[in-house]
This record gives structure tokens, sequence and C-alpha cells, in this order.
């Protein structure tokens, strides 16, 4: 018996054939005729796309792909030259990042965006949304927000014990390995109790040694309601926890399924290594071990 057992895949998520664009039974995001361009150059150009609610989706392609420019545009961090996306059949585009976090849509980056200055703890408390403290006339009279600062505390060490970072809690973020600063940005997204969490690039830059452990956090996302979509180079990884993966090269959607169909599709594959190839792109990138049928 493996001591890490295949998770449970989600399945029946979409409506038809799967293929770009495929209408799926329960979609959280929608978008429709998406187009970024800069200068000549055509970053992101998805003509329909629906992320199913309650799954875990991998966004992969080839670098220059589009994925984090498409990550950006979804999460008001960046603004496209044409088109519309609903999260939750609420309309997003022209809405700013902060309102798109505090309506339950929240990512992570790719380069981690801990505050070094501050501590690990002050990071997370940063992170709780609809802070009575924010306002000057309620930070100039402590009882109106010391109550809720301690809930926010509270919940934050929670948080921490569970990304088991808080022995870190009185620690400089920047003093933080690279995959602990990792496991704090996912920690903190999870203080503004999200819906949908958006992770660009998980894996990149993590010691081998926490990667298991970012994997379990990841499919505990899960596991907790919370639909889950992102980026990620790590072919094993992705078929290992992810129930349905998008394909984009150039910027469009080229392929979407099941991760063991997807990568074996010919536009799949050509997308990352070239024309007139005939390999299973799970069998030639990764570091994540896949499990196989003996050991389930």
């Amino acid at each position: 018996m493996s001591a890490n057992p295949t998770p449970q895949k989600s399945t029946n998520l979409h409506v038809g054939d799967a293929k770009p664009g495929c209408k799926k039974n329960d979609p959280i995001l929608v978008i429709d005729n998406v187009k970024k361009t800069f200068g000549g150059l055509t970053a992101v150009d998805v003509e329909h796309l629906e992320i199913p609610r309650g799954a875990i989706t991998a966004l992969i392609g080839p670098n220059g792909a589009g994925k984090t420019t498409l990550f950006n545009l979804l999460t008001g961090f960046d603004t496209p030259d044409t088109g519309t996306w609903s999260f939750l059949g609420n309309q997003l585009a022209g809405v700013p990042s902060f309102k798109v976090a505090q309506m339950g849509q929240v990512r992570t980056f790719q380069l981690t965006k801990a505050l070094s200055l501050l501590t690990v703890l002050e990071n997370m408390k940063l992170g709780a949304k609809n802070q009575a403290g924010e306002k000057l006339i309620n930070a100039l009279i402590p009882s109106r927000w010391k109550k809720q600062d301690q809930e926010f505390e509270a919940k934050a060490m929670e948080l921490l014990k569970r990304f088991k970072l808080d022995a870190k809690k009185d620690d400089f973020a920047g003093s933080l390995s690279g995959g602990q600063r990792k496991l704090l940005e996912m920690a903190r997204a999870l203080m503004t109790d999200p819906t949908l969490v958006m992770l660009d690039e998980p894996m990149a830059g993590v010691n081998p040694a926490l990667t298991q452990s970012l994997l379990e956090h990841v499919l505990n996302l899960k596991n907790d309601g919370m639909t889950v979509l992102f980026v990620e180079h790590d072919m094993h990884m992705v078929r290992h926890i992810a129930d349905w993966v998008v394909v984009m090269a150039e910027g469009k959607v080229v392929a979407e399924g099941a991760p063991d169909t997807v990568m074996r599709e010919q536009a799949v594959i050509d997308a990352y290594l070239g024309a007139h190839q005939d390999t299973d792109l799970g069998v030639v990138t990764g570091r994540i071990q896949v499990i196989s049928e003996e050991d389930k």
C-alpha cells in the first residue's frame, strides 16, 4: 500500500465531448472572448473557458503560453483588450484586484509576495478581510477593533499550525525559505475564506523536501470545499492531483480533459515537445512520483 494514496478524483465535470471550450456541469468561473496583446504579440486569446466548481483544475502549457497573463486578467491585476468573465455569476471585468479577493477569488504568485520586514504572523493577519481597524476613526479607538484583531490572530495561528509554520510566527517573513514562503502565501490566502483559490506555479523554486507537503495542502483545499485552479509545469504533479486539465499554447486553449487523456493528445505533445513527437508527457517531465496500479 502506498504511503500517499491516490487522491479521489472528481468526475462528470463536463457536458458532451472534452474539447476546448466545452461546457461544464457546474462552472464557477466562465470566460468569454478574453484577449490581451502586448504590442503586436497576442498573449491571451481565450474564446470560451469554464472552470468546474469543487474540482482541482490544472492550467498547463509551455513557457509563453499565456497562463500567468490569464491569471492576472482574471484577478484584476491586468486589463484585457476585450472580453468578459464571471465568478459565481458575478461579472468581474473591470473589478479591481482587492475587490475580486473580497468576493472569494484569491490567488498566489509565482514569485512570492510576502512582506519581508513584517513577521509571519503579521503577514497572515494582513490577509483577513473587512478589518475594522482599516477605517481611520476605528483605528483611533482600540475598543472598536481589538476583539476582532484577537479573532484574526487566533485564526492565523490555527492556519500556521496547519501549515507547520507556527514556530516561525515571530520571524521576519524575509527569513523564510522559498518553500516556506509558498506555504505562507497559501495560508494567508485562506485568511479570506475563499471559494476559488488560484495558485501560480506553487512548486516553482520549492525544495523537493517540501513538495509532498505542498501537494497535501493543495488537496486539502478541495477537501475543505474550495475550488482550485493552478498553473504548473510538473506533469507528474498535474497527473497525480488534477481532476481536469486545461492546456494553453500561444495564448489559446488547445485542449481540455482528464489528465491521463490530455497528456496523450497530439496537440498537447506538439505544444510541449514540437511536432511529430509521440510521447506521453507524464513520463518525460516532472519530479512527483506517479502512483502505479500496484501501489493502490
